[in-house]
């Protein structure tokens, strides 16, 4: 039976990564270190010669990431297709996407980024797009489908390049949440993933290898546990201003 296995990153680090002061900066883009962080992953990443869709949220910093840590993948002709579902969830500039048409004009002239699903108001951080939980948990549930669909009929090895804090929500994972700002995820760290069988929402599972790699023997949490620790993320989220409360 065909398996999709998904591979997913965090964006390398960005100028918003340096101080909270940055995070007024419109969709910035990646920083020195920040490319120096995708020559490294590009260097390090075991899976270069299975890929077969590369896969990421529309933000400037993500795509960089993208083109910059699979070069051999897009010189082989494998778009970026620019995934509006995977943008991150704050409401702040430097998590807020730049309109289509700048996008077209920065990244469309080579062929090397597919535009085509990133329409007008996917920057808008209202309705679906809107940063609440409720709306975050239903957009990477509809991404995750995506996704699921994308890769049915063969073995699929999709990288997947976002950001830290939605990471948790899409993968419905929130162990170590708390280490870095807003996220348990490093710049440019990957993990994989497959989807649980017979799980409606496409669910996802991390890989023994994967998780043997960062985790080792250490026992995985509980559904209690997880959903203590995401309350407990998204009660600092909201308190920093990264998350909008519910709407009534």
């Amino acid at each position: 039976m065909p398996k999709t296995t998904l591979h997913l990153v965090r964006h390398a680090q960005g100028y918003h990564n340096l101080s909270t002061a940055n995070h007024t900066l419109p969709d910035p883009s990646l920083t020195p270190l920040g490319e120096s962080q995708c020559a490294d992953l590009a260097a390090s990443f075991p899976y270069h010669s299975q890929i077969t869709h590369l896969v990421a949220s529309p933000l400037r910093r993500t795509l960089y990431t993208a083109l910059l840590s699979f070069p051999d993948a897009v010189a082989a002709g494998k778009k970026v297709l620019a995934l509006p579902e995977l943008q991150e969830t704050s409401g702040l500039p430097c998590d807020t996407g730049s309109e289509p048409a700048k996008l077209e004009e920065e990244f469309g002239g080579e062929g090397k980024v597919d535009l085509r699903l990133v329409e007008e108001g996917w920057n808008s951080k209202s309705g679906r797009w809107e940063a609440t939980a409720s709306a975050i948990e239903k957009r990477a549930r509809e991404a995750r489908l995506f996704l699921r669909d994308l890769g049915k009929g063969e073995d699929n090895h999709i990288v997947v390049v976002t950001h830290g804090g939605y990471l948790h929500y899409f993968t419905e994972d929130w162990d170590g949440s708390e280490r870095f700002t807003g996220t348990g995820w490093s710049n440019t760290e990957f993990r994989s993933y497959e989807f649980r069988e017979g799980d409606e929402g496409a669910g996802l599972k991390e890989t023994k290898e994967s998780r043997e790699r960062r985790k080792g023997s250490e026992k995985e949490l509980s559904r209690d546990e997880q959903r203590e620790l995401r309350d407990t993320a998204e009660r600092g989220w909201k308190a920093s201003g990264f998350q909008g409360g519910e709407k009534l």
